[in-house]
């Protein structure tokens, strides 16, 4: 079983066990999406957003998944949902990956009214944070939970409450694989379920080290 394996086994396992838990179906999708597993990575994001309509990433990845799957109608109605909301909360790095995917399958963007722009102008003005992984008010951490760019981002874009969901699922992860951190394989397991679950692509985490190399 490889590593991807495992990581789909427990995300089931964590689906399975908390049907309404938006986040492990998130995590799910994404990690079946790796996978080269289209349809049931779309079923799977599909049903997070069911359960959290907010969360922009969502839409994009299940916009991807129902391309791949060959569910054009649905993935372009999606997609055209998802840009909305993401524009009406000022997130812009899914909105612009929403728009490249319906630009590359030939569809137009949907229009921003002056309702949805004014949204996300009073949500920016007020200064509210909002986690990027949820889409939903929270606390903001009071400090970075480990040192080093990604935790740095952590900080700035999840938070507080998302954190610690993330700290009861990380510790079922360790205790279920059996994970021993004086190993380094063991690490970078566990790290990989962070950096899914809390919606660090790869992408990102490239962003996040160069960064820091040219800093």
């Amino acid at each position: 079983m490889t590593d991807l394996d495992e990581r789909i086994a427990q995300f089931e396992n964590m689906a399975q066990a908390d049907p309404d838990n938006d986040m492990a179906h998130f995590s799910l999708g994404g990690a079946y999406l790796q996978a080269g597993r289209a349809a049931e990575a779309a079923r799977s994001l599909l049903r997070c957003l069911d359960l959290n309509p907010d969360m922009s990433k969502a839409y994009e990845l299940a916009g991807s998944a129902l391309i791949d799957a060959g569910w054009t109608d649905q993935a372009v109605e999606t997609l055209e949902k998802g840009y909305l909301v993401a524009a009406g909360k000022g997130d812009r790095l899914p909105q612009q990956a929403i728009a490249k995917l319906l630009e590359g399958i030939g569809r137009p963007l949907p229009e921003v009214t002056a309702d949805v722009e004014a949204k996300a102008q009073a949500l920016a003005a007020s200064g509210s944070f909002v986690c990027r992984r949820t889409g939903r008010p929270g606390t903001k951490l009071e400090s970075p939970p480990f040192r080093g760019p990604v935790g740095g981002w952590i900080q700035e874009n999840i938070s507080a409450e998302t954190w610690r969901e993330w700290i009861g699922q990380g510790t079922k992860v360790i205790n279920e694989l059996r994970l021993d951190f004086s190993r380094e394989e063991d690490q970078a397991v566990y790290d990989q379920h962070m950096h899914e679950f809390l919606g660090i692509d790869a992408a990102l985490l490239d962003a996040l080290r160069a960064e820091t190399a040219s800093s």
